[in-house]
């Protein structure tokens, strides 16, 4: 069973940091691209950001500079570090990977708030 959680997730104030982890079981984690989406209250979900199975990263514009992902592929983790945080990165960040095109899985989500 396919099975992905994430954790780390908090409130913190404008310009602090956050680490968030997703720890993935039930699948060849090496073999996939890993990825972190976002959402926020009445907004779409959007990617946030990708780490191939080789450790290629992209990022959202939004975040680039600001954050980091990483895999651990001997734990089957990822990570997203989170830092310089803004009140606009408020939101539930979700762990997500594709198997196919009509099969995509999603952790449970981490409830991420920046006050100001």
């Amino acid at each position: 069973q396919v099975q992905l959680v994430e954790s780390g997730g908090g409130l913190v104030q404008l310009g602090g940091s956050l680490r968030l982890s997703c720890a993935a079981s039930g699948f060849t984690f090496s073999r996939y691209y890993m990825k972190w989406y976002r959402q926020a209250p009445g907004k779409q979900r959007e990617l946030v950001a990708g780490i191939t199975s080789a450790g290629i990263t992209n990022y959202a514009d939004s975040v680039k500079g600001r954050f980091t992902i990483s895999r651990d592929n001997a734990k089957n983790t990822v990570a997203l570090q989170m830092n310089s945080l803004k009140p606009e990165d408020t939101g539930v960040y979700y762990c997500n990977t594709r198997q196919s095109i009509t099969v995509d899985y999603w952790g449970q989500g981490t409830q991420v708030t920046v006050s100001s």
